[in-house]
């Protein structure tokens, strides 16, 4: 033990491939407590009137949704010493609910799936709390970047093997044995978080200090840059709900555009993708000052929505095949998505010295970003049940980006305008310091 936290702090090189071995270890056998189960279809099942799949992904998405809004308290104020123990928990919490999920029959086990949902919400918070605030956070977040683009896919891979493997296993059962399989894993993963030292003083000099957040400090963050943060938030949650919508009916989709496609598409579309957002993520930490690593993270994420868009109408016009249209959709959802997460917030807090963490940002984006989730999966449901997956799909992703690419100008404005007034602020006190 003392022999690796020296290589921690001796060594540069082994300090960050610790890391982002850790947070992607971490995050990756977090989603096989949460994603398998949409790997099966539940044919010919239906509570309500409603496809009992989507009965599924509605009660665990809502209990994630909560998750996420709990996490803005929780996330936001959390303590180094309380992270490994509360990680450990949920995930317990998470697997237990998985095991109710199996034991109870249909139609009463999607209460468990709500259950389910609750803990693993705010696992993201916690793994992102030991890499933020550091001068390399976008390359230390490469491994939760890669665990959030490829863990869902691959993990459908396994699914459909495990299945092979054990089919005496029913598809309510799935779920359980595969968290089964991964906790040992994620046991492993949670401590290697646990040993990572605390920011240096040079990280807080260059990254500003990352400390838990009172309800005065949340309350003027909303005063100073409420308009910003606003336009953020709403821009996050088209992007999640579709982002969500595409991996939750993946199966569905590709039964739809491509009825003979292989299931390790899954695992080659995410990696290819995880390949080019990693790349141009990376490279956001070559960039010293965090103003201009700000704006070059905007231009990152206007790139992905005009990406998402140009795909369809491609894909719609049969200029490229359905496995393009999945890996360039794919690739322009991360590329707007994963930066949001990662590195946008990261900067604006350490240009604007803002007394907060990344937590209490994500959070308040994703709490509302499931809940919008939610909502298109009960108006496909309610009003367009007759219209293939893929179609909403489509239409979705054509109305984000024109909504988010002009939210996203209206964000730029109203930072770059506080960036002038704080500016004109920081010169009049240096000149009235120079004259006294």
């Amino acid at each position: 033990m003392r022999s690796i936290k020296q290589l921690l702090t001796g060594s540069r090189v082994f300090f960050i491939v610790w890391c982002m071995v850790a947070a992607f270890g971490t995050y990756f056998c977090m989603y096989a407590f949460r994603k398998p189960f949409n790997a099966g279809t539940y044919e010919g099942l239906s509570l309500w009137g409603i496809n009992y799949k989507v009965v599924l992904i509605i009660a665990q998405v809502f209990g994630y949704m909560i998750s996420k809004f709990i996490g803005i308290k929780v996330i936001s104020e959390l303590r180094a010493a309380s992270r490994t123990q509360l990680i450990i928990g949920l995930i317990l919490f998470a697997e237990i609910a998985l095991l109710f999920f199996g034991w109870v029959p249909h139609p009463y086990n999607f209460i468990f799936l709500f259950m389910n949902g609750l803990p693993l919400g705010m696992i993201w918070g916690i793994v992102f709390s030991y890499l933020e605030g550091r001068r390399f956070t976008e390359v230390l977040a490469i491994g939760l970047s890669v665990s959030l683009i490829v863990s869902s896919g691959m993990l459908k891979t396994i699914y459909f093997d495990v299945r092979e493997w054990l089919p005496a296993v029913t598809e309510f059962w799935m779920p359980f044995v595969m968290g089964l399989l991964f906790l040992p894993l994620f046991l492993l993963f949670v401590w290697m978080l646990s040993v990572i030292p605390a920011p240096s003083e040079e990280d807080m000099a260059l990254r500003a200090p990352r400390l838990p957040m009172t309800n005065t400090d949340k309350r003027t963050v909303f005063r100073r840059y409420g308009w910003g943060l606003v336009s953020f938030i709403i821009l996050y949650t088209f992007l999640a709900t579709l982002r969500d919508f595409r991996d939750n009916f993946t199966v569905e989709i590709w039964n739809e555009v491509d009825p003979g496609w292989d299931k390790n598409v899954f695992t080659q579309t995410e990696a290819v993708t995880s390949i080019i957002v990693l790349a141009v993520i990376g490279s956001l930490s070559a960039i010293k000052n965090n103003f201009k690593g700000f704006w070059a993270v905007n231009g990152i994420i206007g790139a992905g929505f005009i990406i998402t868009a140009m795909a369809t109408f491609l894909f719609q016009k049969h200029i490229i095949s359905p496995f393009w249209w999945m890996l360039l959709l794919g690739t322009g959802l991360f590329l707007a998505y994963m930066p949001m997460q990662i590195a946008l917030f990261e900067r604006l807090i350490a240009h604007f010295r803002i007394r907060a963490n990344a937590g209490f940002f994500v959070y308040m984006c994703d709490s509302i970003g499931y809940l919008g989730s939610v909502v298109l999966m009960l108006y496909k449901e309610f009003f367009m049940k007759e219209m293939n997956w893929s179609v909403v799909l489509m239409k979705f992703t054509y109305f984000q980006a024109v909504i988010s690419v002009l939210l996203l100008a209206a964000a730029c404005i109203f930072f770059y305008r506080s960036a002038v007034r704080v500016r004109k602020n920081d010169l009049a006190v240096a000149a009235e310091l120079q004259n006294a």
